[in-house]
């Protein structure tokens, strides 16, 4: 089997490569990145922007597309992120159906889903409209509805949608550091020992997978015929109380719109890159039943949601990464002045 991923460079992505590297049946990988990595024995690296350049080349032989590539920087620069999230994911179901492709895997996420219960799971019926006020949500749903549009006009490509959690491994803590915190918060600081309380809210519940976990899924859809969505999650549920437990942290109950309005003012004021629209998400995204990925495609999550939490921790203050250019933990420069330099989400650091 040979196997194209498109932005295998990344969070998600170097998990799916190693799944795949391990796999006896997947003969060969080609990874298009903008920024290709070392070379390794199954695995080709291939330079190409989902943006401009023809992808029908790179997908000729393929057996499978794994698509992956997505922006969240620069938060600042809106119709960037459309170039790329929107119309880039549908140049590549383009190209994939174009060259005759027989499966396309995609990954989607709980973003993409319609504000939804927070006491109770729901399965990939779940309305996808995502949340108005989330670019990246607005984004997820709009390729759910490429998809939509690829299924109807190519009935017999094998279209398949991922709907992860929030997505943790230590490697891609230092780029999830740059993505969402930014350059001005100290990495020594990010440990339980130092975090005396955390926010408790009725809304304030999420979920979360470990990377890794999310590699083997996109390789068990491989193996099988399975079609359609699967929503990826690990247990437990984390809400102000589990996150107390995990971190020895008091649960203090706090206002959502305080939370919003913080955010909001921090991302005006260019101190973190992380624009009000996230809180939003969180608070409006429903709980996710995982069973059908469980049932269908033999998934079991090897580590708990709050593992890949504590893992991620870990690695922010250890200044964790890969060799990777998004992963790659000196990638904001010396001192973080790359970081600084681009705007705090006004250009790619």
């Amino acid at each position: 089997m040979r196997v194209a991923v498109i932005g295998a460079s990344g969070n998600i992505g170097t998990s799916v490569l190693r799944a795949l590297d391990r796999d006896p049946e997947v003969s060969s990988v080609l990874a298009i990145v903008r920024r290709p990595a070392a070379a390794a024995e199954k695995i080709e690296w291939r330079g190409r922007d989902v943006t401009s350049d023809d992808l029908r080349p790179d997908l000729e032989r393929a057996d499978a597309v794994v698509c992956l590539s997505w922006l969240i920087q620069p938060s600042r620069d809106p119709d960037k992120l459309w170039r790329a999230n929107v119309d880039g994911s549908r140049r590549v179901f383009e190209a994939a159906a174009e060259m005759g492709v027989p499966a396309l895997l995609y990954a989607s996420s709980v973003g993409a889903y319609s504000p939804g219960p927070k006491d109770r799971a729901v399965d990939e019926s779940w309305p996808t409209g995502g949340i108005e006020s989330s670019f990246y949500a607005s984004h997820k749903a709009q390729v759910e509805r490429a998809l939509d549009e690829i299924e109807a006009r190519h009935g017999e490509m094998r279209v398949v949608r991922m709907r992860p959690a929030l997505v943790f491994k230590r490697e891609a803590a230092s780029e999830i550091r740059r993505l969402f915190a930014g350059p001005l918060v100290p990495s020594f600081l990010v440990r339980p020992a130092l975090i005396p309380i955390v926010p408790k809210a009725p809304r304030l519940r999420f979920q979360a997978v470990h990377s890794l976990d999310v590699g083997e899924a996109f390789r068990l859809a491989l193996r099988t015929d399975a079609r359609g969505a699967f929503n990826l999650a690990a247990d437990p549920v984390l809400d102000g109380n589990e996150l107390g437990r995990l971190l020895g942290a008091r649960p203090v109950r706090v206002h959502t719109g305080l939370l919003r309005a913080a955010a909001d003012l921090t991302w005006q004021l260019r101190l973190q890159p992380t624009p009000p629209g996230w809180v939003d998400l969180a608070l409006s995204v429903p709980i996710m039943d995982s069973s059908r990925a469980r049932r269908e495609l033999g998934w079991t999550p090897s580590r708990s949601a709050g593992d890949a939490l504590l893992e991620l921790l870990t690695g922010m203050r250890e200044r964790a990464g890969a060799e990777t250019p998004p992963l790659d933990p000196s990638a904001g420069g010396p001192l973080r002045a790359r970081e600084v330099a681009s705007g705090v989400g006004g250009r790619e650091a």
